[in-house]
């Protein structure tokens, strides 16, 4: 039996396609959906098995990557997007009717990734988005309910895909995060 990790993931990763600029997010509502405009493409992309990303029905694990903040603009029902959980460092911009998360932002301009919006370019009809490159957070989809006893076959699907499994972000992503500990410290100089 073959482990489903996510639909925009199991049958392969499609590469993205060439000068690629962005599209349109769109929620799941049949009837005046969000739409939020992405001018970039899709950055850091992975499968994420936190608790805290949006997933869709029955996937153990969320895809989600970054954009640049100021290539991210609502453009459809803004009045509709609730944020998840104000406490959250990620705060979860959701459809209040839907549930679907359009994307996550850091309010905390000392966070290392502020300047960054999280988005799921699998909400976008557009295709050429980056495909994932990773997969963070995996022992946590044990916290969602998966059977800890099916983990090694979730990592080793993970890795048939040509996602390396963390249980953290990727060494580039924790190098970042340790940098600007370090510099906000004065342990590195800026």
């Amino acid at each position: 039996m073959t482990v489903a990790i996510h639909p925009s993931v199991d049958q392969g990763l499609k590469p993205a396609a060439p000068g690629f600029s962005g599209g349109t997010l769109v929620c799941q509502c049949t009837s005046n959906p969000v739409k939020v405009q992405i001018d970039s493409q899709v950055l850091h992309n992975h499968a994420c098995g936190c608790t805290k990303c949006w997933k869709p029905a029955g996937a153990l694990f969320s895809v989600v990557g970054v954009v640049p903040r100021d290539k991210l603009k609502v453009t459809d029902n803004a009045n509709k997007l609730k944020i998840v959980d104000e406490k959250a460092a990620i705060q979860r911009h959701a459809c209040s009717s839907c549930g679907v998360h359009l994307f996550g932002r850091i309010e905390n301009t000392q966070h290392a990734f502020y300047g960054l919006d999280f988005i799921h370019a699998e909400l976008s009809p557009q295709g050429g988005w980056a495909p994932a490159g990773f997969a963070a957070f995996v022992s946590s989809i044990i916290e969602s309910g998966a059977n800890p006893q099916n983990m090694g076959a979730v990592r080793s699907r993970l890795k048939e895909i040509g996602l390396e499994p963390y249980d953290c972000l990727n060494p580039p992503l924790m190098d970042a995060l340790a940098t600007h500990a370090a510099k906000l410290s004065g342990v590195l100089k800026a």
